[in-house]
């Protein structure tokens, strides 16, 4: 009970966000246009578009058809237009009262028209530029690397999300960037799954695919555990990837671990899941883990290399500033804290708005040193 009212208090939230938006939109154009454009249909639009994202959420949390599908689609897109065309509206009354001030005169409307249309296309390149997957090239050196792993290569990719937005097609393509790289072991770092209705079996599918010498591995992110994770776990040892569950593997040498999401929310959860796992703190080790959020602890278990996701770069601006005050030189890319070097992926598919802007889809090739 006190689940569903949190969950409850939290979509009113958002929504009363997104109305007093909506409203403020509305009023910036009604202004700007006069009193013919405050009409039964206007107010109509706005409403409607106000409400999209939450209707298309709740609805796409139980369904899984094209109609949710597409309606799904094209709420994701508004909202990640809606932060421009925002922006566009709050500059357009910072002009007005500029001008208003230095007795200018201002055709304002126009000018309204013009900013949210440029609003729009910044918005647009933003969904082009996240179907684009790059391939990001990284070398790292790693201490006390088995000699047999020097110059070879791991594939890392997270956060494709697959869901409404992005599916089994979606994954196919990953999968073939993937294979092309011929990588000699495989990481998923969590969020596989978006967390909406979704035949995960069908989608997880594609992974079968997927061949490395040293084995494919997963660990679960915060998507595949809002709630009960067992039939998204399900699909993926069913298309043959080694989930790691808190345990290590010995790989040719190399220890690799995995530690879910769940399970590293809070850095004591963390440090009891390494201290569980025992990790040879002579010997070179890979820790899988969701999110950056405790590299320290990481570091103080003697792990040599984390590999994660989740922060998505921050997507696109102003998301992307909150992303970097949040998680600061771990938001992306390698970084080093004590003995340890962290990479933070920027992911392959996206959150909410199909949309990112200063933050590419990328799958990550590691060449070890």
């Amino acid at each position: 009970m006190r689940l569903r009212r949190g969950i409850a208090g939290f979509v009113a939230v958002i929504q009363s966000v997104l109305f007093l938006t909506h409203f403020f939109l509305y009023q910036t154009w009604i202004h700007s246009a006069g009193p013919g454009a405050d009409s039964l249909v206007t107010r109509t639009v706005f409403v409607l578009l106000s409400i999209s994202f939450v209707s298309a959420s709740l609805l796409a949390f139980r369904y899984t058809n094209p109609l949710v599908r597409g309606f799904y689609r094209v709420a994701a897109i508004w909202l990640g237009l809606l932060t421009f065309v925002f922006a566009a509206g709050v500059i357009s009354w910072m002009v007005l009262a500029v001008a208003s001030i230095a007795g200018w005169h201002l055709k304002f409307h126009a000018m309204v028209i013009g900013l949210f249309a440029g609003a729009s296309l910044i918005g647009i390149a933003g969904v082009i530029n996240a179907s684009w997957t790059r391939i990001s090239r990284i070398n790292v050196r790693l201490a006390n690397l088995p000699e047999a792993w020097r110059g070879r290569k791991a594939a890392l990719i997270s956060d494709l999300h697959l869901g409404h937005v992005r599916n089994g097609n979606f994954l196919r393509r990953m999968v073939a960037k993937i294979s092309n790289e011929d990588p000699d072991a495989i990481f998923i770092a969590g969020d596989l799954f978006d967390g909406t209705a979704i035949d995960a079996g069908s989608a997880a599918q594609p992974l079968n695919q997927l061949k490395a010498r040293h084995g494919v591995y997963f660990v679960a992110g915060n998507h595949e555990q809002f709630g009960d994770d067992s039939k998204y776990l399900n699909a993926v040892r069913a298309a043959g990837v080694r989930v790691l569950d808190g345990e290590k593997v010995e790989a040719d040498g190399l220890q690799i671990a995995g530690v879910p999401y769940d399970h590293a929310t809070r850095g004591e959860h963390l440090a009891s899941a390494l201290k569980k796992i025992g990790l040879d703190r002579d010997r070179a080790s890979i820790l899988l883990v969701h999110a950056p959020d405790h590299p320290a602890v990481a570091e103080a278990a003697g792990v040599s290399l984390q590999l994660s996701g989740h922060t998505h770069r921050g997507q696109f601006v102003p998301w992307s500033w909150f992303a970097r005050k949040m998680y600061r030189e771990f938001v992306y890319g390698l970084s080093r804290i004590g003995k340890m070097q962290v990479f933070t992926s920027s992911g392959a598919g996206t959150w909410g708005p199909p949309l990112r802007l200063g933050s590419n889809p990328e799958i990550v090739v590691l060449r070890f040193e």
